[in-house]
């Protein structure tokens, strides 16, 4: 009986992924032909199955770019290098996305320590800081019994060297994977998808208004309250604005 279910189980998964390579194959060939629209229609049923990835959000921002729907093409984008954050093809055609805004948001300063480690820090997402980390620790092992077991003065010279590396290697790993972990839990970054949004001194239309956003522009969410959306911006601004004027870019 178990393995009948099991069986049926498999069968099901088959099928929905072979529907699916059809639909990204349908996709693909639509987008060939300049019909984005179908192209589109096509991505957003491999992600109603539950099925993402970073070359399907990818293909999805570059179709909206097509249709000139700088917000959707944007938040895909973001979307894609969530999953894939060294793919430069993805990075490239974000920024010529971004290009395409109104608003011009420019982060406040960082010092060339900070700008160093961040950009190190984000070479990998904190999963394959977690994988890298575990990997140094069994070359540190390996290396660490080498040297307990090596009879001459050199090799164990070289395998007590390459062992310390190691272990620097597995902890630098560790830090970086705590850090981007840290990064991805508290931070909300979500694209506003509205035409013009208002952002508000309160969370309420009668509160003043602060500033006005547009399309396609990145913010942080910091905070929730009822239909409100306390953000933050890269320079720093903040303010309240209706959470049906954004998309949060880390729903999957």
């Amino acid at each position: 009986m178990k393995k009948s279910i099991f069986l049926l189980l498999l069968c099901s998964f088959s099928a929905a992924f072979a529907q699916n390579d059809l639909l990204f194959e349908s996709a693909s060939k639509a987008y060939n032909e300049g019909k984005y629209q179908e192209a589109i229609d096509n991505y957003h049923e491999i992600l109603k199955s539950g099925q993402h990835s970073a070359e399907l959000y990818f293909n999805l921002g570059n179709s909206y770019y097509k249709v000139n729907k700088i917000g959707p093409s944007i938040y895909y984008y973001e979307k894609a290098l969530l999953l894939s954050p060294n793919d430069d093809e993805i990075i490239n055609n974000l920024a010529f996305a971004q290009k395409m805004t109104i608003d011009a948001i420019t982060p406040m300063p960082e010092t060339a320590i900070t700008r160093i480690v961040a950009n190190l820090k984000n070479i990998l997402t904190f999963d394959q800081w977690a994988y890298t980390a575990v990997i140094f620790m069994i070359l540190f092992v390996v290396l660490y019994l080498a040297f307990y077991f090596f009879r001459f003065a050199d090799k164990k010279r070289i395998a007590f060297i390459v062992s310390m590396v190691c272990l620097f290697g597995m902890v630098i790993s560790i830090l970086f994977a705590v850090f981007q972990y840290r990064d991805y839990t508290q931070t909300q970054p979500a694209i506003i998808f509205a035409t013009e949004a208002a952002v508000k001194e309160e969370p309420n239309n009668r509160s003043a208004t602060l500033f006005d956003l547009h399309e396609g522009s990145k913010v942080y969410v910091e905070e929730k309250l009822n239909d409100w959306n306390k953000i933050r911006l890269a320079d720093g601004k903040n303010g309240w604005i209706l959470a049906n004027d954004l998309r949060l870019i880390k729903e999957f």
